[in-house]
């Protein structure tokens, strides 16, 4: 039959484009991102699987009677970083595939 995909030629492609996954997620955990809040005060670090790698936080703005404040500008610089990450994850995913947009795929990182 004409125009039939042959079963072993897509199960071929099906473990190529999985070993290009595998690649793509080793490759991710070592790039890194990062971001601030409060002009430079606290700054965080996070790889391209999501994970946060460091935290800093200048003295500066550790102050025992507003806690709050440098709880806000950690989840600022947090959020910041993990948003940059799956920027460049889902840049690096689109090189991959094309553009394609796969269900599911998104969930492998």
């Amino acid at each position: 039959m004409k125009g039939v995909p042959n079963m072993g030629q897509i199960i071929k492609q099906a473990q190529e484009f999985q070993s290009k996954i595998t690649k793509l997620q080793e490759e991710l955990a070592e790039k890194t991102v990062e971001a601030s809040a409060g002009g430079g005060m606290v700054t965080v670090v996070v790889n391209g699987k999501q994970e946060i790698l460091s935290i800093h936080i200048d003295k500066e703005v550790i102050d025992p009677q507003d806690p709050e404040m440098l709880q806000d500008l950690i989840i600022a610089a947090v959020n910041d970083a993990l948003a940059r990450a799956k920027n460049m994850m889902n840049e690096e995913m689109g090189r991959l595939t094309g553009g394609m947009n796969i269900p599911g795929l998104q969930d492998l990182f």
